[in-house]
């Protein structure tokens, strides 16, 4: 299909300032490279607005100096606008109508948008716009479930907590409690409290922790084990506890991977208060997980091949994992089935956070010496599963070609290409899912080669040396595939499903349609950042893939209007609102990934950005530890991080410093903090006087006064 003849369409573009009028040949055209290396010539008139973007709370971020020379008396407002706002290297979104008639094409600008004001960083990579969305997200989301309340009870999630709220945050008529999206939720809380040491945060948090556990948990008759019920709904008279999951993929059935998110807010939650409690829930779920979907080998059942990795879904009643009620029809046979989510979820929900509070044991009694090794464990075969199996696309006498990862297997490791909707396609944020999470483990395993090459261990410090290579180049590996098929590269951002084997002879073939879901976004941006922490030499395109996707995000998944995250929007960025998409909560939009997105996004841009040794890299982070049950310290490491990566900086408790720290050392003594005490941690990324932020125009370095040595 060829349009020639009086053909228009709004489109959406996003590259750098290439030449500015007059040098592109007109007086009110400028040139803009795109991420693909494309040229667009773009016509601007008196009418095109330019604007710089706005953060969740709207408000304005203009602040861009006046031109020199100021404006002459015969200067257009298009005219004058270009001068102020274009130079030559800048980042901008254009949004106009492109037209078509006969030989002749335009592209004329109706809104221009920049990325900052100040000609340095970007708007995202300023101190404080992941902790204002945050804040934002945060207070509106307890604002329409609890109007203004500012101290919350086990009473108030019973009595007002929903999962689906609506497009303005109102009640829907569904008014069921979903177990993984209140975790989901809490996890949120906990994040932003760790990054903002709002009270009101923290109190959400305790309440929604203890309701969940009391409410949700379905503990084994001897308490070893902890099931988790999909949910609750209140009728007028009682309510209803909903068992076995009620999503269409899983319908009927414990999906594994629901039971890791019913533990991903207790996990983030233990972080900030090191609550006995909370601990005793995740330790028996993750009992359950090993008993009753580990594929290990054991005697006289047949069912478990010892292959490795979980199966994705156990009956609820028989709770085994080949039950004739996982078969439904249509494909979605759940039977002895694992998947990307069953293998790879463990990681990030609860995995990552639960070694970042051991991992320093809090003492050496064996009971944190065997959690330890038990989390340990499940991360290296989980790492090796994804490395050998989700990532080693090529398979024994079947070459497969693609550049993305396999999702669905059987018992035995054989892809499932015949699984219900997903078939032989791929979502491209899972790619970069793993390209993130592999890139943390790897940073885990320099930590624990370290470890061992000190206490003289070479054997293991040997072996951990090479894991960490091998998560590296994987993941390397997956981010350059996901520029090529995955990143839009006309507008930034990654798209959704596709198939893993183009059919249509494009680069990339999309399952249904080219738009793209927030959760992904946040996959991307945080892969592009954390990529920037490797030295390797393929990782240079990094930092650009990073900025082009935070920019997306930052001017179309805003819903600055109901200061609320936006589900999923077209190529171009438009909303899609049709029904769940338009709903401020729901099933699959809970607060986990938006709060995820600005807890590690604060701490990247911190860390992996700048590293310039100004005081604008430093960040801080606030616990609330339990020390009336027994806690002697706690250890405060953002993340996954490579050694010598970040030093603490300053240690405050209650508001007043204290010296009783070492700077390379983040398990902090609670000795000084009394109970209900607020532990109040700054850090800064380890001095590198020479370094350049990789996220500024290339070239050009940030001038900041160097903060006292601690």
């Amino acid at each position: 299909m060829t349009m020639k003849n009086k053909f228009y369409q709004t489109i959406t573009v996003i590259g750098d300032v290439q030449a500015s009028p007059g040098e592109a040949g007109s007086s009110d055209c400028f040139r803009l490279t795109l991420l693909n290396g494309d040229e667009a010539q773009v016509c601007i008139s008196d009418t095109t607005s330019f604007d710089v973007v706005m953060n969740l709370d709207g408000l304005g971020q203009d602040r861009v100096l006046e031109p020199v020379p100021p404006r002459a008396a015969q200067e257009t407002d298009g005219q004058y606008n270009v001068r102020k706002y274009l130079t030559k290297g800048e980042m901008v979104c254009v949004q106009g109508i492109y037209s078509m008639h006969g030989d002749q094409t335009r592209f004329d600008a109706k809104r221009v948008i920049l990325m900052r004001s100040d000609g340095n960083r970007y708007c995202w990579e300023n101190t404080h716009w992941w902790l204002s969305q945050t804040i934002t997200m945060s207070n509106e989301w307890l604002d329409c479930l609890f109007k203004d309340k500012r101290i919350f009870t086990v009473n108030d999630f019973s009595q007002f907590y929903r999962t689906n709220l609506d497009i303005l945050g109102g009640p829907t008529d569904d008014n069921i409690q979903e177990c993984a999206t209140l975790s989901r939720f809490l996890y949120g809380l906990s994040s932003a409290y760790l990054l903002t040491g709002i009270d009101r945060f923290y109190s959400a948090a305790a309440a929604a922790a203890l309701y969940l556990c009391d409410t949700f948990r379905s503990p084994s008759h001897d308490q070893s084990y902890c099931f988790w019920k999909f949910g609750r709904r209140a009728r007028i008279h009682s309510s209803e506890d909903i068992v076995p999951s009620q999503n269409g993929d899983d319908l009927g059935s414990y999906a594994l991977y629901e039971q890791i998110y019913a533990i991903s807010g207790l996990a983030q939650y233990y972080r900030i208060s090191q609550d006995k409690t909370v601990l005793k829930y995740i330790c028996r779920t993750i009992s359950a997980f090993q008993d009753f979907y580990h594929d290990a080998k054991r005697e006289n059942d047949a069912c478990f091949t010892g292959q490795g990795g979980y199966f994705s879904h156990i009956d609820h009643v028989t709770l085994r994992p080949d039950g004739a009620a996982l078969r439904r029809g249509g494909g979605y046979d759940n039977r002895m089935k694992k998947n990307w989510n069953s293998i790879g979820d463990h990681i990030p929900a609860y995995l990552i956070n639960l070694l970042l509070s051991i991992d320093p044991l809090p003492d050496d009694s064996p009971q944190w010496t065997d959690l330890r090794r038990l989390c340990r464990g499940i991360l290296e075969e989980c790492v090796e599963n994804i490395l050998t199996h989700c990532v080693g696309c090529t398979y024994p006498n079947r070459p497969d070609g693609s550049k993305y990862v396999m999702e669905r297997f059987t018992a035995n490791w054989q892809p499932d290409e015949e699984w219900g909707w997903q078939r032989n396609r791929a979502i491209v944020g899972h790619n970069l899912k793993i390209a993130w999470n592999l890139t943390r483990c790897g940073h885990y395993y320099k930590y624990l080669e370290r470890t061992f090459r000190d206490d003289q261990y070479e054997n293991e410090a040997e072996k951990y040396r090479v894991l960490a290579e091998r998560c590296y180049q994987k993941a390397t590996a997956l981010g350059e595939q996901m520029a090529e098929v995955g990143v839009d590269q006309a507008r930034g951002g990654i798209f959704d499903a596709v198939e893993r084997i183009p059919k249509n002879g494009m680069p990339t073939d999309f399952a249904w349609g080219n738009t793209k879901d927030f959760w992904q976004q946040e996959q991307a941006i945080l892969a592009y950042l954390i990529l920037q922490s490797i030295d390797y030499k393929s990782a240079t395109e990094f930092p650009k893939l990073a900025r082009y996707c935070a920019a997306f995000w930052n001017l179309f998944f805003l819903d600055r209007d109901s200061r609320k995250i936006r589900f999923r929007t077209t190529e171009s960025g438009e909303p899609v609102i049709d029904a769940a998409y338009g709903q401020q909560a729901g099933h699959a939009i809970a607060g986990y990934h938006a709060f995820e997105l600005n807890y590690l996004a604060h701490v990247y841009m911190r860390t992996y950005v700048s590293k310039v040794g100004s005081r604008d890299d430093n960040f801080v982070l606030f616990f609330r530890p339990d020390t009336a049950g027994g806690m002697k310290s706690t250890n405060v490491l953002p993340d996954f991080m490579q050694p010598d990566e970040v030093e603490i900086y300053k240690v405050k408790i209650n508001g007043f410093d204290t010296n009783n720290f070492k700077k390379d050392v983040f398990q902090i003594s609670l000795r000084d903090v009394p109970p209900g005490g607020v532990l109040e941690v700054e850090f800064r990324p380890s001095r590198r006087p020479d370094a350049e932020s990789v996220a500024s125009i290339e070239g050009q370095r940030h001038h900041a006064v160097q903060a006292p040595a601690s």
